[in-house]
């Protein structure tokens, strides 16, 4: 299974689908502390449906952060 999380391919063995919670931890090394939004295949995901979103091969998720300015 392959997916791609802001433009970069993550390949999983022996996976069929994962949540969108578990294929963060693959992007985030670290745990964040900043606020952040994520789409799956151009569909925004809320944060409570993290752990119940599945993602299936081929999908792309975008981790969007915001940016500060004026």
């Amino acid at each position: 299974m392959n997916i791609h999380i802001n433009g970069k391919a993550y390949p999983l063995t022996n996976a069929i689908h994962i949540s969108v919670s578990s294929a963060l931890t693959l992007y985030f090394i670290e745990p964040q502390q900043s606020t952040f939004a994520v789409a799956l295949n151009g569909d925004f995901v809320g944060k409570t449906d993290y752990d119940t979103t599945m993602v299936k091969n081929g999908d792309s998720l975008d981790v969007l952060q915001p940016i500060q300015g004026g």
